[in-house]
C-alpha cells in the first residue's frame, strides 16, 4: 500500500494518476483532511484516509499498513516544520518501511529562505531513523506560466530575479518521477536533485512569451520590496508576494539552478521544455 499525503492538491492528485497507471487502485491510498474533496478518487477505487497535519492521531491511522507514505510537504509556509514532525512520528508509530519527502531544490545550501522549513524536516528525517527518500523538487514552471495572462495585459513580465537562470519543470514532470521512486526498490537514504534539463532568465521567459504571443513583451527587474508591492497590489496576500519575491532573490543567486538532469533521468524522458509550458497557458488564456 502507498499512501499519497496531501493528495487533494495539484501535485498529489498527478501522483495518484501516475501510480494508477502501474497500480491496481486497492495499492494507492490519498491522505486528506476533507475526504469529500477527493471523492473521484474514492469512485476509482483509490483507498481515501482522513489526515490533517495539525492532528497526529488522524495521521497514524491514516499511514496504518502503508508499505510507503509520500510526504508532500505541507502548503501552510511557517507552519511546516512542526506538521512534519507529526508526519514522521507518525510514519515511524506506524511502521512504514519508507517515507519519501518533497523537499526544496539544495534545501542544505539554498539561498531561498522558503528552504528553511525543509532543511528542519530533512533532519527531523535523518534523526527519526525512519528508512527514508528525499525528493528535492525545483521551482514548478507553472509558477511562472501562471502569469502569463497579466504579462499579456500589461506587456511586461515583472520579476526580481535578474540574470539567475531557473530550471523548471511541470508539476506532472516532478509527479512522474515521485511515482517512479515510489515503485522503485531500495530507495532509502538516497536524496535527489529535482529540476529541468533546461534553464532560462525571466528576461528569456518573456521573449519566449512574446514570440508565441505575437505581442510586445519585456522584463522589468525590480527591487525586492518593490515586486513585493507590485503583487499585493495585484491582489495576492503578503505572506505569497513575500514568497515569491524573495523566491526570486534566491533565483538571481542560483537558487533555481541545477543541470544535474535526475529528474529526466528518473522519469526516462526530457523534462518539459518551458516553451510547452508557455503554449499551454496561452492556450488557455485564449
Amino acid at each position: 500500500m502507498i499512501v499519497i499525503t496531501g493528495a487533494s492538491g495539484q501535485l498529489g492528485r498527478l501522483v495518484i494518476d501516475e501510480l494508477l497507471k502501474f497500480l491496481p487502485a486497492s495499492e494507492v491510498a490519498a491522505a486528506v483532511r476533507n475526504p469529500d474533496s477527493v471523492a473521484d478518487l474514492a469512485e476509482q477505487g483509490v483507498g481515501v484516509r482522513q489526515a490533517d497535519y495539525n492532528q497526529p492521531a488522524t495521521l497514524e491511522a491514516a499511514f496504518a499498513g502503508a508499505d510507503k507514505v509520500l510526504l508532500i510537504s505541507s502548503s501552510e509556509v511557517g507552519q511546516r516544520a512542526p506538521q512534519h514532525a507529526n508526519a514522521i512520528e507518525a510514519a515511524k508509530k506506524a511502521g512504514v518501511g519508507l517515507l519519501a519527502y518533497t523537499s526544496i531544490l539544495h534545501a542544505d545550501t539554498t539561498a531561498l529562505p522558503l528552504g528553511l522549513e525543509h532543511k528542519q524536516t530533512e533532519a527531523k528525517l535523518a534523526e527519526s531513523g525512519l528508512p527514508h527518500v528525499i525528493l528535492r523538487n525545483g521551482w514548478y514552471s507553472e509558477n511562472y506560466t501562471a502569469g502569463v495572462p497579466v504579462a499579456l495585459q500589461f506587456g511586461a513580465v515583472m520579476g526580481c530575479a535578474g540574470d539567475g537562470r531557473i530550471s523548471s519543470a511541470p508539476r506532472a514532470d516532478y509527479a512522474a518521477a515521485a511515482a517512479a521512486i515510489l515503485l522503485a526498490g531500495e530507495q532509502a537514504g538516497k536524496v535527489y536533485e529535482l529540476a529541468g534539463d533546461d534553464s532560462y532568465t525571466l528576461r528569456e521567459l518573456a521573449a519566449e512569451i512574446a514570440v508565441q504571443s505575437g505581442k510586445a513583451i519585456s522584463y522589468e527587474n525590480l527591487p525586492e520590496a518593490e515586486y513585493r508591492q507590485a503583487l499585493v497590489g495585484a491582489g495576492l496576500p503578503e505572506p505569497i508576494a513575500t514568497l515569491l519575491a524573495e523566491s526570486d532573490t534566491g533565483a538571481s543567486k542560483g537558487g533555481l539552478y541545477d543541470d544535474g538532469k535526475q529528474l529526466s533521468a528518473l522519469i526516462g524522458r526530457p523534462t518539459t521544455p518551458i516553451a510547452e509550458s508557455i503554449k499551454l497557458a496561452l492556450a488557455s488564456a485564449e
